[in-house]
């Protein structure tokens, strides 16, 4: 009570004794009564893997945004494990266990389809660490001990550790406060902290918006200065932050936080344009929405949908401008995504698959306009049909096409053999709507021989050209092809034809009679076999 009355008196704020507290190296350890963590969120496989590591005479604790999730009452996605043992001696604990990593090596422990990350602590980085020449640390394997580890976190929030064997809470750096706070606060110097891990300006974005925390006025002051170093970072690094960012359940918040904060230069370059354009700030917007209901209701997430949603308006742009220029609609439209895709690769380092994902739902579009024959029937086959379709439903709903495009498609998707039937004929039937009227088969280039008696070069419909069908038979008759175009001959009377018995009522026509082949010499059929280039090759002499 006295030491606050005259912090009181003497006007000292709390906020640098707070900080004073972090710098002890003694945390604060709350009991079950006081963080108020309910155990049965927890991982049953993160429980196994501290109790083996404890039971090995190791300490374990779980750590980082688990705990924070916990303490906000949310179910974690991911539970990461903290450990005095190091990488080898976790994994010689577990059957299957791999160490990976190359800046910091850590453990990835298997449970089926469950995977937990096992970190050793972490020491404090030393000068001697590998850094580029922007200040990024490339490579520190060293070891340390909790409270080091608590020091080298980015956030308060994600620097607490849970113990739970005896469900404590050991803080070290004032986290438990920031959370009821609701307060984004960096750990140490903010500048260096950033130019450490460029990517942490990404991570306080995220969890603003993903939590609704306010950024501390220390914490954010740097970040438009040092956003440029966010370019260093390793593509492949910088797409696992922005998929986060993304998938959170919040991304349209997110990225409007990255827009507020200057971040989103360099990370996706168009989407800047996109967001000035009516149409594609609504399009976007029922996208990101649409994605996050799925998040929340529990349902996956296709990441080829989400960036083929946000980069479709800048597709649809460059693929005005190619036709424009004379170029046919599909290979303008292959051109304009290899466009597209090829400025944003340069910054995100896209998997082939999302790529490829991407693609395909782009190059569905022109397909769903053709509804006529078997063409609604060999789309629906597509593997990537349903994202297809969905991606059709949002551009329906932003205004960018006719919503009855949207509508028939509904209907045929979900209708039955009869009704898909009905549909397809309904627009069979009303000629220009189902994509032009029916083409007519060309006239075919001269005559077909039907070779009937008298009839030879008529042509298909047998209503020829007359000097076709007034041409007289043949000699050996009357089943030739007719006369020529240029023959001049006189036309004989055409007389009535007897009818042909029925083809099972015929009487088989008796064996041709051949006459004997006379034999040769060996002389001539090795002859004939010479200059047939080797004819039968064996000259018999019976035949």
């Amino acid at each position: 009570m006295i030491k606050k009355l005259i912090r009181k008196i003497l006007g000292v704020k709390e906020a640098p004794v707070r900080e004073a507290k972090r710098n002890t190296g003694v945390p604060v350890i709350l009991g079950a009564d006081q963080h108020g963590i309910d155990p049965r969120l927890l991982s049953s496989n993160a429980v196994r893997v501290t109790s083996t590591l404890q039971e090995a005479g190791y300490q374990a604790f779980v750590v980082g945004g688990a705990v924070r999730d916990l303490l906000l009452g949310v179910k974690p996605k991911d539970f990461d494990i903290a450990t005095n043992a190091t990488p080898e001696q976790v994994k010689r604990l577990f059957r299957r266990a791999f160490i990976i990593g190359k800046r910091f090596q850590i453990v990835h422990v298997m449970f089926g389809q469950d995977l937990l990350e096992v970190t050793t602590f972490r020491g404090p980085s030393t000068d001697n660490a590998p850094k580029d020449e922007h200040g990024r640390v490339l490579r520190d394997n060293t070891f340390g001990s909790q409270a080091e580890d608590a020091e080298r976190r980015d956030f308060t929030i994600n620097a607490m550790y849970y113990n739970p064997a005896n469900q404590e809470v050991w803080d070290y750096h004032g986290g438990i406060e920031d959370i009821r706070a609701r307060t984004l606060r960096i750990i140490g110097v903010p500048e260096a902290r950033y130019r450490e891990d460029p990517v942490r300006m990404l991570r306080v974005t995220r969890f603003a918006a993903k939590l609704g925390f306010q950024i501390e006025p220390g914490t954010r002051e740097p970040i438009t200065v040092m956003a440029p170093l966010i370019n260093n970072v390793p593509p492949a690094r910088v797409f696992d932050e922005m998929l986060k960012l993304l998938m959170s359940g919040q991304a349209l918040a997110c990225l409007l936080q990255l827009r507020k904060e200057g971040l989103h230069h360099g990370l996706l370059p168009l989407l800047d344009v996109v967001l000035e354009q009516p149409l594609g700030v609504k399009f976007v917007t029922l996208a990101l929405d649409s994605t996050d209901k799925r998040i929340h209701a529990g349902k996956t997430v296709s990441p080829g949908f989400l960036f083929a949603s946000l980069l479709w308006h800048q597709v649809l742009e460059k693929w005005n401008a190619y036709k424009a220029a004379g170029e046919f609609p599909i290979p303008a439209l292959h051109l304009a995504a290899d466009d597209v895709l090829d400025s944003q690769t340069e910054k995100l380092a896209l998997q082939r698959k999302i790529g490829s994902d991407m693609r395909d739902i782009w190059s569905m579009q022109p397909r769903f306009e053709r509804r006529t024959g078997k063409n609604p029937y060999k789309l629906l086959e597509h593997l990537r049909f349903r994202a297809g379709y969905d991606f059709l439903l949002l551009r329906c709903a932003s205004g960018e096409i006719d919503a009855e495009l949207g509508e028939w498609w509904t209907a045929f998707y979900d209708g039955d053999e009869t009704e898909r039937e009905q549909l397809v004929a309904s627009l069979s039937h009303g000629g220009a709507a189902a994509g032009g009227a029916k083409r007519k088969r060309p006239p075919r280039r001269g005559g077909r021989s039907k070779g009937d008696g008298g009839e030879g070069g008529g042509s298909d419909s047998g209503q020829g050209d007359d000097s076709y069908a007034d041409a007289p038979r043949a000699a050996s008759g009357g089943r030739g092809a007719g006369a020529s175009a240029g023959t001049e001959a006189t036309p004989a009377p055409s007389e009535p034809r007897e009818p042909r018995e029925p083809r099972e009522q015929r009487e088989p026509r008796p064996p041709r009679a051949r006459a004997p082949r006379a034999p040769r010499s060996r002389a001539s059929a090795g002859a004939d076999t010479v200059g047939n280039g080797g004819g039968h090759g064996n000259g018999n002499d019976g035949e």
